[in-house]
């Protein structure tokens, strides 16, 4: 694994460094120690600490993660920072913090909130304004009458 690598404006397969810089590229897996991302579009990012600005990510899984005007999938860390993003499925092992950002699934911890949306939120501790869909109990509820019609479907469907 090389030292330090920086990229502006390429197109890489795959990507590995303990740091790494990255602005205005695209590439198909990091895998790095340290990475400071800008303007770039990655399938997989896996490091210790990564710091994103402006990108769209699949999947991720950090130590430490700040995501800032971003689009990922999948992101899964210890510590995880999202601002005015969206992030669909967002895993903060010990901390999950959303600020102005829309979010599916947050799970973490420690969760803390600020002017945010999101489907479910499940964490030890959660603080702050969010504006979710589901309690604990309408995503009982509806997880209930979805099994419920599900096998009904395959009891009348079976052949």
């Amino acid at each position: 694994m090389e030292e330090r690598i920086e990229l502006d404006g390429q197109n890489i397969d795959i990507v590995e460094a303990e740091f790494m810089t990255v602005k205005q590229s695209t590439v198909k897996a990091i895998e790095a120690g340290t990475a400071e991302m800008q303007q770039i579009c990655a399938l997989s990012v896996d490091a210790e600490k990564v710091d994103i600005t402006q990108g769209a990510i699949g999947f991720m899984k950090a130590g430490d993660v700040n995501l800032n005007q971003c689009i990922a999938a999948v992101n899964v860390g210890n510590k995880t920072d999202v601002n005015f993003s969206l992030c669909p499925v967002a895993i903060g092992k010990e901390e999950a913090k959303i600020k102005r950002s829309a979010a599916g699934v947050v799970l973490g911890s420690n969760v803390e909130v600020k002017n945010s949306a999101a489907l479910i939120v499940v964490g030890k501790n959660i603080e702050g304004n969010v504006t979710t869909l589901f309690d604990w109990k309408s995503a009982l509820a509806v997880t209930a009458v979805a099994g419920g019609i599900f096998g009904l479907l395959r009891l009348f469907l079976r052949k």
